[in-house]
């Protein structure tokens, strides 16, 4: 992960206080729902945005199912408008 990069940075601290830094891949809906997919140096991670009065907080995702529908219907959605370099 490069720091001189233009997406834009989040920090995850994890169950044991441990926190890792992300690059935001991407933002999108499904289901009425919020998820973020993040990435850094370790790989990828989709996660789920969950809403608390005015604060946001990033909430795992432990089902295998969801995770593989949400990243199907990621990649038609990307497949049938691709970003432009």
């Amino acid at each position: 992960m490069r720091e001189d990069s233009i997406r834009d940075l989040v920090t995850v601290t994890d169950d044991t206080g441990k926190e890792r830094k992300f690059e935001v891949e991407a933002l999108f809906e499904m289901n009425g729902e919020s998820y973020a997919m993040l990435r850094n140096e370790d790989g990828t991670v989709l996660m789920k945005v969950e809403e608390q009065g005015e604060d946001q907080f990033l909430v795992g995702l432990e089902s295998e199912t969801e995770k593989s529908q949400l990243l199907d219907a990621y990649q038609i959605a990307v497949d049938a408008a691709p970003a432009e370099d």
